[in-house]
């Protein structure tokens, strides 16, 4: 008998994808499709929900650069297909998304990584810069957070990681 897998979005920086073959990505929390979702969301389709669960690791993404001055302002994405026993979920908030895995996710488990192109670096930086702020209500800094994402990811596969790596490290 096999474990049902589940996607899980992680937030991610590209100095993480760099640890990533020999560590494997470690996230204290990552997003994914879970009956809180479901239940807030009932109207949603699987994919519209999945949207809702890359977004919010997208934006989650941009609190680990606000905690790196030093990474390529780009978001990053990893999606990740897990046994449905190596996450814990967090909370039980109506509307959640909030998964944690149990350990640090290997690259065998990577289904695709995500990540922002050179032309969203600049919007990317300026939502990195206010994003505590929209948190804590702001309406002038979530406009700015809520304009990187008129960016979407670029999609590649986990084959192409040392590609991926050359060219915005």
């Amino acid at each position: 008998m096999t474990d049902e897998l589940v996607r899980v979005y992680l937030p991610a920086t590209v100095p993480m994808l760099a640890r990533l073959r020999d560590e494997g990505l470690s996230v204290e929390a990552a997003h994914a499709v879970t009956p809180e979702l479901r239940e807030w969301y009932a109207e949603g389709d699987e994919e519209e929900l999945e949207y809702v669960a890359f977004t919010r690791a997208a934006q989650d993404a941009l609190l680990l650069l606000r905690g790196d001055p030093t990474a390529s302002r780009r978001r990053v994405v990893v999606s990740a297909d897990l046994p449905v026993r190596a996450i814990g979920r967090h909370g039980g908030e109506l509307g959640s998304s909030v998964v944690r895995p149990a350990g640090p996710v290997p690259v065998t488990s990577i289904a695709a990584i995500h990540v922002d192109g050179a032309e969203a670096a600049e919007d990317v930086a300026a939502a990195v810069e206010v994003v505590a702020e929209a948190q804590a209500g702001d309406p002038d800094a979530q406009f700015t957070v809520d304009g990187v994402e008129d960016h979407e990811l670029e999609w590649y596969d986990v084959t192409e990681l040392d590609l991926l790596l050359r060219q915005v490290g």
